[in-house]
């Protein structure tokens, strides 16, 4: 039996080693490991994955604290992920209590003894005890010390969350900035160097994506090679299939991949398989519902919930990062490992099978947010061969937009990778199903989504499929001024819809020819087909679709001065589209705005700041930014023309602030134009720009609603816009 009633005379450690002089950044972290100090948080867990620097963060703090704790260091690396196995508690504490000072001899052989001594050694004493790369809450525990002067700090590729849940404080360790990695490069290299070859230097950090293990490993060859140029090592390092093999060392667990290896190595198999086919995603960053897509091809039968354990095991075990509440990404050089493992342990089927999965997990999702933002679609039906499981559910349509919008990336790389697997239907689909974001949100990749949907239809060999593309690329190509080529895409549209038997396609396709006939100087071809097109809508009867088409047919007569016959129509447009402005609360909206501009047109000033101050509600009440842009512009015009010089330069800031914030290149233009304060003296003017006149650069793509479906801004649209024309939405089937 032993006794430790008197504890032996204390010796005063100092076993943490120097941090690395090349130590470059982490001031936010250090702030936060001070204030836990401060605060009188004992424990602190550094959690982090392998390679990204906790480790010399804890030997940093460990130096710049050295005064706040008198009695001393203890530190000891727990071999937590490591070639051997993981340190035991008992010898650890055997370790310490011979560095506090206790002879060899005198140690008791159990572990509740050992763990009593120790803390009889640590009472009353202020220690800081850093425990570098724990396994697991357990290993720790019983090192902590008693006395609550005393701090742990506790470095884990692991949260070790039973800790956290009794108290302890966690800081998540990330990559560093680009601006840490190259003073990183710089402490090893010298800032001469990397002045020298700047913008190498930086694509260096980039490719090293902020991971010190790697970033060491690269300055380390070019400091023993000083001739050896930065742009020779960036070359090496470009392709991501050599790139970890670049960074290896004869060490493997100094090495990048050795790094995530042991790592990957403690999982269970089916969080390491979930681990492997994420690095198939589509995109960079992905919610539950990809992984839980994933689950059938790993787990037969799995439980409810189960993926969501399986993504906390991987969060838990730093191979994923949360980026945002319940979205994901593996960081870049771990996403290269997960992507080498998958290719070595699973076979070209299975992978094969996980791409399919996830892609139409995109579809079924993005399909039920596609019915409640355009329930007026028609649409083409697909045959699923997996079953999407926890879907989304979207309460109302800004839920849903929101949704589409935050997953485009998403959902167009996933229709890239059917395209290129030849799931031409897949494929057409997921280019189909982007249109409601198109509709209400600013597009730069309109003419790339339009022209993967239409290589898709013709693989599908589907003319209904055909028909929508060749009429979406062809307007599209109108608004980029490419009037050639939209008028044979439009015209091979309606051909191809006659010949399918789609008397509606036919149709709308016919308003988009007239439509470039209009953009292209061809007036009166467009109010001829226009008329015919009208003709052949009332004979259908869908009133939505007659609506729409007044729309046209009244912005093309304003432009040619018919202001009388063009109120007429658009008021009948709006009784039409009243009727279902439940489904489509866009194109009423749309109204509003025609009428202002005609009105305007027309000299009526009351009416027209009357109908445009419904469209600025109706557009922001939709979130139709670009909208709100156009009426905004209309109503400068107005209040100039009543001389109210305040309202017109609020609203035409407020239009660029819209443009601006949707990355659109009419903003610069726009912002020209707004008038100077009063007793504001403008030094200078832009020229060729007129002030009362806003303009907006021709072959730029705004997408607008349209009947069943398509709509996009022709250069048209964009002088009649900037004039405070609605411009017109076309339907799709």
């Amino acid at each position: 039996m032993h006794f430790h009633g008197v504890p032996p005379a204390a010796a005063t450690p100092h076993q943490a080693a120097a941090p690395p002089p090349h130590f470059a950044g982490r001031g936010a972290e250090v702030r936060s490991l001070r204030s836990a100090m401060d605060a009188g948080s004992t424990v602190v867990v550094l959690s982090g994955p392998g390679g990204v620097g906790k480790t010399a963060l804890a030997r940093q703090w460990a130096r710049l604290a050295e005064d706040a704790f008198p009695a001393g260091q203890l530190y000891l690396n727990l071999g937590g992920f490591g070639l051997v196995p993981p340190v035991e508690p008992a010898e650890a504490l055997r370790s310490f209590l011979r560095a506090l000072g206790v002879p060899a001899g005198a140690l008791p052989p159990t572990l509740a003894e050992l763990t009593a001594l120790y803390r009889s050694q640590t009472a009353g004493r202020s220690l800081l005890v850093v425990l570098d790369d724990a396994f697991s809450a357990a290993q720790v525990r019983v090192l902590v010390p008693s006395s609550s002067s005393s701090m742990t700090v506790i470095t884990s590729r692991v949260r070790l969350s039973g800790l956290i849940a009794e108290g302890a404080v966690l800081l998540e360790i990330t990559p560093l900035t680009t601006a840490e990695s190259l003073t990183l490069l710089a402490n090893f290299l010298g800032e001469k160097r990397i002045d020298g070859e700047r913008e190498q230097a930086e694509r260096l950090a980039e490719l090293c994506a902020g991971l010190p293990i790697a970033l060491c490993l690269a300055a380390a060859r070019l400091s023993t090679r000083p001739r050896l140029s930065l742009a020779r090592v960036v070359a090496t390092l470009a392709a991501e299939t050599q790139r970890l093999a670049r960074l290896e060392t004869p060490d493997r667990e100094s090495s990048v991949s050795g790094s995530f290896e042991l790592s990957y190595q403690a999982l269970d198999a089916s969080a390491a398989a979930l681990y492997r086919r994420l690095s198939l995603h589509p995109g960079r960053e992905f919610g539950l519902g990809p992984a839980a897509a994933l689950l059938p091809g790993i787990q037969a039968g799995s439980p409810a919930g189960e993926a969501d354990r399986l993504i906390g095991v991987l969060l838990e075990s730093s191979l994923l990062q949360e980026v945002a509440e319940e979205h994901f990404r593996l960081h870049d050089l771990i996403h290269l490992h997960a992507r080498q493992k998958v290719v070595a342990e699973d076979t070209e089927a299975v992978r094969e099978e996980a791409m399919l999965a996830m892609s139409e997990w995109y579809l079924g999702a993005a399909s039920a947010a596609d019915v409640v933002v355009t329930p007026y679609r028609r649409r083409l039906v697909y045959s699923y061969r997996t079953s999407p499981s926890e879907l989304p559910a979207f309460s109302d349509r800004d839920e849903a937009l929101a949704w589409l919008d935050r997953q485009r990336s998403n959902l167009s790389a996933a229709g890239q990778v059917a395209l290129d697997h030849r799931w031409a239907e897949l494929a057409w689909h997921l280019s189909d199903v982007l249109w409601p974001v198109q509709l209400y949100r600013k597009s730069t990749d309109r003419k790339d989504i339009d022209v993967r949907g239409l290589a898709a239809a013709r693989m599908w060999g589907d003319p209904r499929a055909e028909g929508r593309m060749l009429k979406r690329l062809g307007r599209t190509c109108t608004t980029l001024g490419e009037h050639d080529r939209a008028e044979q895409l439009l015209r091979k549209a309606v051909t191809t819809y006659a010949e399918s038997g789609d008397a509606e396609g036919s149709v709308e396709a016919q308003e988009m020819l007239a439509l470039a006939y209009r953009d292209s100087g061809r007036a009166d071809a467009a109010a001829e087909l226009l008329a015919d097109v009208l003709a052949t809508r009332r004979r259908l009867g869908n009133s939505r679709d007659i609506g729409l088409t007044l729309i046209s047919l009244a912005d093309l007569l304003s432009g040619r001065g018919n202001l009388a016959e063009a109120v007429e129509l658009l008021r009948e447009a709006g009784r039409l589209l009243d009727q279902s402005v439940a489904d489509d609360p866009y194109n009423p909206v749309r109204v509003k705005l025609g009428l202002a501009r005609a009105y305007f047109d027309g000299g009526d000033l009351a009416a027209a700041d009357l109908a445009v101050t419904e469209a600025i509600e109706g557009m922001k009440r939709l979130g139709a930014a670009i909208g709100e842009a156009d009426a905004l512009e209309l109503a400068a015009r107005i209040a100039a023309r009543r001389g109210d010089a305040t309202r017109s330069r609020l609203c035409l800031q407020r239009a660029a602030e819209l443009l601006e914030t949707h990355g659109s290149p009419r903003a610069a233009a726009l912002r020209r134009q707004v008038p100077a304060p009063p007793g504001v003296q403008v030094i200078s003017q832009p020229q060729d720009v007129d002030p009362a006149a806003p303009g907006r650069p021709d072959g730029e793509p705004e997408p607008v609603p349209e009947t069943d479906a398509d709509h996009v801004t022709s250069a048209h649209d964009q002088h009649q816009r900037c004039a405070g024309k609605p411009a017109e939405q076309i339907g799709d089937s």
